[in-house]
């Protein structure tokens, strides 16, 4: 893993997750420093509804704004996103999210893969993917994408899960730079594009 890194040019960190994520976004979301220097867009697969129940938790939780995604919605730095439930999730070149209800990937969409490649595609360099806990292998192919375009990538450590599955399977397939529990991610969050700080 690499170590010792300075990572001060963070644009977007792309966040997945499955079963046990939630307990983990409840955690890290109150403890992010505002201003956020970077965008943070959240992928979690949920259930097929279009309500809006998980978006009003997170809000309560953090006082950076945050916001469901609606097609075409344009990209703000310091926002926090949350793809919609029965879409996937893409970044487009101009700055704007585009949502897409093709075909399931991985049995889900939104997808983690989709966002995450999406996302190296634009973001290369700037970009750091975390994938947290989850019962199926998403996330692990977008991992892969986001190292290949120079961007970080960082898993749950596994016996922090509530799933250990999903951060176990991009550990076995991708080359991870950082393994950390929900402090340590914590942490490493309110370190990015702060002046000095090295990880």
């Amino acid at each position: 893993m690499a170590e010792n890194r300075i990572i001060n040019h963070c644009q977007v960190v792309v966040i997945g997750g499955s079963t046990g994520s939630i307990d983990v976004l409840l955690k890290l979301l109150p403890a992010l420093r505002s201003p956020l220097p970077f965008t943070l867009i959240i992928v979690l697969h949920r259930k097929n509804t279009a309500d809006s129940t998980l978006a009003n938790l997170f809000s309560l939780k953090t006082s950076l704004p945050l916001k469901e995604v609606d097609d075409k919605d344009v990209i703000v730095p310091g926002t926090i996103y949350l793809a919609p439930a029965d879409y996937h999730l893409l970044i487009e070149k101009d700055g704007t999210f585009s949502l897409d209800d093709s075909e399931k990937v991985n049995y889900s969409r939104p997808s983690i893969d989709v966002t995450f490649e999406s996302a190296a595609d634009v973001y290369g360099s700037s970009l750091v993917g975390v994938l947290l806990s989850g019962a199926n292998a998403d996330g692990t192919n977008g991992l892969v994408a986001i190292k290949r375009a120079g961007g970080v990538s960082i898993v749950q450590r596994p016996e922090t899960a509530q799933v250990a599955f999903m951060p176990q399977q991009a550990i076995l397939s991708a080359p991870i730079d950082y393994v950390l529990d929900v402090q340590e991610l914590i942490s490493f969050m309110n370190d990015l594009n702060q002046p000095g700080r090295v990880r």
